[in-house]
C-alpha cells in the first residue's frame, strides 16, 4: 500500500493513471465505477477522488470534467511498478535475436538499441556511447611541422584520438621528437592523467611541455560526461497530444540538438543503481518539466559505461518504459563485457 493511502484509494489512483496513460482523456468516476469492480458506489469513488485531488495526486482540468494525474500521482504509480515491470519472455527472445543478426560493431548495436527502445515505448529513446570512468594513455606521436612547431597525435583508451599543435621555445628536429615520443610512450602506457602527473619529476623542458599537454587533454576528456547520443523516435514523441502546439515542439527539438541537455537531464542519476525515473517537475531543466525520463546505466560498474533511456510526456507508459530500459541495459552490459573480454 502506498504511504498515506488506503488500499481502495490506491486502487483508484492506479486506475486513473492507467486510464489516462491509455486514452489521454480525463477519467470520470462513472468510468471507474462502470469498468472496474471496486465494490463501492460512484459517490464513494467521487469522495476518494476528492481526497486524491486535495492530497495533490490528481487534478481536474475543469470543475465538471474527470481527473488527470499530477506528478505526485505518477511518482506513486511508478514506485508501485518498479518491482513488477518486466518485458514478456517472447519479446526478450526477439530482441536478443535482432542483436545477433547485426554485425558485431558497437555503433550498430547502440543504434539498434535506441531504435528498439523507441518502437517498444512509442517515444524518443537515446543511447550514449560507453565511456571509461577515466581515460587511459595508449600512444602518442610527434610530427615536426616547422622548426619550432610540432603536431601531437594522442591516442587514448576506447580509440579516442586527439590532435594538438605544440610550440617549443627552441628548435626541435624530428629525430629528437621521435625519441621523446618513444620515451613517454614507454613511461605512460595504460596510465590515467593523475598517474601520469605523479610521474612527472625528472623530465626535460620539452618532455615537461608534452606531458602537460597530454594531462590537459585527458583531464578535459574525463570531465566530458556525454557524447552526442544515438537518438531515435523523436517523431513518435512529438506525435503525442501533449506536443500539439508548435512552440512546444520546436523548443524540444532545439533542446535535443545540443549535448548540454544530457548533463542536466541525467543530473539525478546515481551510479549503477538500475532503472531510474524522473517525472515532470523533478527535472532540473525547465524545458524538460513536462517530460519524464526513464533511464539506466549500462556497462561494467566502476570501469566503463553509458546510459540508455526513453523520453516522453509525463503521460508515459511507465510499466513499458521501465521494463524496456531495464532489459536493454542488460543486453548492452553483456555486449560491453564481451568486447572487454575479447569474445
Amino acid at each position: 500500500m502506498l504511504k498515506g493511502l488506503t488500499p481502495r484509494r490506491e486502487a483508484v489512483l492506479r486506475i486513473i493513471v492507467s486510464e489516462y496513460i491509455a486514452t489521454a482523456l480525463p477519467v470520470a468516476s462513472e468510468t471507474i465505477f462502470r469498468n472496474y469492480e471496486l465494490g463501492v458506489s460512484p459517490a464513494t469513488i467521487r469522495n476518494d477522488m476528492a481526497y486524491l485531488e486535495e492530497a495533490g495526486y490528481i487534478t481536474r482540468p475543469h470543475t465538471s470534467s474527470g481527473s488527470v494525474p499530477l506528478d505526485r500521482g505518477y511518482r506513486h504509480y511508478v514506485e508501485s511498478l518498479t518491482k513488477e515491470a518486466e518485458l514478456p519472455l517472447e519479446e526478450q527472445y526477439h530482441i536478443r535475436k535482432l542483436f545477433h543478426e547485426v554485425e558485431e560493431e558497437f555503433e550498430r548495436w547502440l543504434k539498434l538499441a535506441a531504435t528498439i527502445a523507441a518502437r517498444l515505448v512509442r517515444n524518443a529513446a537515446l543511447v550514449t556511447s560507453p565511456k571509461p570512468r577515466q581515460c587511459r594513455f595508449r600512444h602518442l606521436e610527434l610530427v615536426a611541422l616547422q622548426e619550432f612547431v610540432a603536431l601531437m597525435v594522442l591516442v587514448l583508451s576506447e580509440a579516442i584520438l586527439k590532435r594538438q599543435l605544440l610550440s617549443f621555445e627552441e628548435p626541435v628536429a624530428q629525430e629528437r621528437l621521435t625519441i621523446l615520443a618513444s620515451k613517454l610512450n614507454a613511461a605512460y602506457s595504460g596510465l590515467t592523467s593523475s598517474e601520469i602527473l605523479a610521474k612527472k619529476p625528472g623530465l626535460s623542458s620539452e618532455e615537461e611541455q608534452v606531458t602537460g599537454a597530454v594531462i590537459d587533454i585527458m583531464a578535459v576528456e574525463d570531465e566530458l560526461e556525454y557524447e552526442q547520443p544515438y537518438l531515435e523516435g523523436l517523431r513518435l514523441m512529438l506525435g503525442q497530444p501533449e506536443f500539439a502546439h508548435k512552440d512546444r515542439m520546436w523548443s524540444i527539438m532545439e533542446l535535443m540538438e545540443t549535448k548540454e541537455w544530457l548533463s542536466s537531464a541525467f543530473a539525478r542519476q546515481s551510479s549503477d543503481v538500475g532503472v531510474q525515473v524522473v517525472i515532470g517537475e523533478e527535472n532540473r531543466d525547465e524545458t524538460l518539466r513536462d517530460l519524464s525520463l526513464v533511464f539506466s546505466r549500462y556497462g561494467i560498474p566502476g570501469q566503463v559505461g553509458g546510459t540508455i533511456g526513453v523520453i516522453g510526456p509525463t503521460r508515459m507508459d511507465y510499466r513499458r518504459a521501465i521494463s524496456t530500459v531495464g532489459y536493454m541495459s542488460e543486453i548492452l552490459s553483456d555486449l560491453v563485457a564481451g568486447v572487454c573480454r575479447g569474445d
